[in-house]
């Protein structure tokens, strides 16, 4: 197949123009008749066409897996994770914390207090950076005098014992509202998401409740209710999304591991634009319990991090089966082999060249680098067939487009004004999809995952960029209401699709930087339940990568 990308047919629209828009596709008559006319110039109607051959419509079409080499426990998986992290002083990562707590320079009272200075500083007035929604400092400080006391007696709970922690306002936290970036979800949570449970359990100090998109519905970032999450690299750039405020408050020094969700890209996107580490794990490998509907059949939860090792030591405590969570239930045991292994001989790397550089030079060229140092180690390149985008595009959009607007309708039933612009241009385009385009796209998504683990039996990892630029403006002028701009929207998500559609995992690396100083992010994608191969891969990216302190940055150790 000629690997072929059709030119994005839609305008940029912001303020009146953009209202305009919106009203007229929630506009009885006049409204589906544009929507069906905006579907059909972009080739909805040559994606119905299309055959999806013999594939039923299953809602879990990956395969069991196999079991690990290796078995240790989560709280032993976590710790070998921060025990095989190098001493780096200007990183403080999880191993660094970890390290400082038990020589006694740093206790997690004083880290509490410090970082909520911070946040203070950072977070307020005209310059904030639109970090997080909602925070308990004091519930922070009690959670960080039951860690001292616990170190202090040698009977920390796991290497994340009194680390600070920020997780997406999209998982439940007991005591907290799941706004999900909306106004409009304001009751407290009754009980803990079971990551958050996890990682309470774990002992880590979870700081608050990050910014988001709203819904999640767009992989920019920008939110009309809570502010735009600013990037630390350049405050004028987006974080990406939605899992904006993970990514910033990782990049800025708060705290070296988040949560974030990923259902098309939000925690690759920001890893990857503010020159972090994120992993989007096989699907259902995370439990998704406690996490409030958006989308079903490609949603992930996940963590992002400082570094490959504080992604890992965080994978390794919130990973594995949960009797409340279907989707998790039948998997094998988790685990981390192999990650200090840097030796790659007998790796394959699986790369569709013209698919590669369909990026910004600089992007092409970083990436270039990230391969080069994994060919360095001893992995080989195996030049793939191209990607049916078009087909990955309509496929992923009338999944996640459908299922958030049935997860969204009551809302929508009682006034669609509650919602920001671009969340109602797509929840407008959700509501025209038909329920045969849904069972086509089921279809669609088990035939893809069918065909790509079986290109996957000749390559163990596959590589493209993250996204195709490096973080956009923020379009200062169209705030706070934002804008519809489909082509930048293209760039972030253009390499991501498949990952969500197939539920296999998939790990955004820094590569380095563009010549303005963003960084530029590498992505590997592996077969189901191959985390462990994806983190020992990022390990090896990450050692030959640049490495620079973002122009906003704090330091909460001493």
């Amino acid at each position: 197949m000629t690997y072929r990308r059709a030119p994005v047919k839609a305008p940029r629209l912001s303020g009146m123009a953009l209202k305009a828009m919106v009203n007229t596709l929630e506009r009885g008559g006049v409204g589906p008749a544009l929507v069906d006319k905006l579907m059909r110039d972009s080739g909805i109607e040559q994606w119905r066409e299309l055959s999806a051959g013999d594939a039923p419509p299953l809602q879990y079409p990956l395969p069991p897996g196999a079991p690990p080499a290796e078995t240790q426990t989560p709280v032993e998986q976590a710790a070998r994770a921060a025990a095989a992290s190098p001493v780096t002083p200007k990183w403080e990562t999880v191993a660094a914390f970890a390290r400082a707590y038990r020589d006694g320079s740093a206790d997690p009272v004083a880290v509490a207090r410090k970082v909520h200075e911070a946040i203070e500083r950072l977070d307020s007035g005209a310059d904030r950076l639109g970090l997080f929604i909602s925070r308990k400092p004091e519930e922070v400080l009690r959670a960080a005098e039951a860690s001292a006391e616990r170190l202090r007696a040698g009977a920390p709970l796991s290497v994340l014992d009194g680390v600070p922690v920020v997780i997406k306002d999209e998982l439940d936290v007991a005591g907290f509202p799941t706004t999900l970036g909306t106004t409009f979800r304001t009751e407290p949570a009754r009980t803990d998401s079971t990551v958050a449970a996890r990682l309470k359990a774990a002992g880590a100090l979870i700081l608050g409740k990050a910014n988001m998109q709203e819904i999640g519905i767009n992989p920019i970032g920008l939110n009309p209710h809570h502010g735009v999450a600013r990037n630390p690299w350049n405050r004028g750039h987006i974080t990406g999304g939605s899992s904006s405020g993970s990514g910033a408050v990782v990049a800025a020094g708060l705290c070296p591991v988040s949560i974030g969700a990923d259902g098309g890209g939000s925690i690759r996107i920001p890893a990857a634009l503010c020159g972090i580490v994120g992993l989007k794990a096989t699907w259902g490998r995370i439990p998704e319990t406690g996490v409030p509907p958006l989308c079903w059949n490609v949603a992930h939860v996940g963590p992002l991090g400082l570094t490959v090792d504080d992604v890992a030591a965080a994978y390794a405590l919130v990973a594995g089966a949960d009797g409340h969570d279907v989707a998790s239930r039948q998997q094998p045991a988790h685990h981390l082999s192999g990650l200090e292994d840097g030796a790659l001989k007998g790796v394959r790397l699986g790369i569709c060249t013209p698919y590669f550089e369909d990026a910004e030079p600089d992007v092409v060229a970083r990436c270039r680098e990230a391969v080069r140092a994994l060919t360095d180690a001893g992995a080989t390149v195996v030049e793939l067939p191209a990607p049916d985008l078009n087909t990955i595009l309509w496929t992923h959009s009338c999944i996640i487009l459908s299922e958030m607007t049935e997860a969204m309708l009551p809302r929508l039933k009682a006034g669609a004004s509650v919602f920001g612009l671009d969340s109602r241009t797509n929840l407008a385009l959700g509501r025209h999809f038909r329920a045969t385009d849904l069972i086509h796209a089921l279809r669609h998504r088990h035939r893809l995952t069918r065909e790509l683990l079986a290109l996957m039996a000749d390559v163990d990892v596959i590589v493209t960029p993250t996204t195709a630029s490096t973080a956009p403006a923020i379009p200062e002028e169209t705030l706070p209401a934002g804008e519809s701009n489909l082509p930048v929207v293209d760039a972030l998500m253009r390499f991501i699709r498949l990952a969500n559609l197939t539920g296999c995992p998939a790990l955004s690396v820094p590569a380095g930087f563009d010549r303005a100083g963003l960084p530029v992010g590498v992505h590997l994608m592996g077969r189901p339940y191959e985390e462990h191969l994806l983190l020992r891969l990022g390990r090896v990216v990450e050692r030959a990568a640049e490495h620079r302190t973002p122009g906003i940055h704090v330091s909460v150790l001493p």
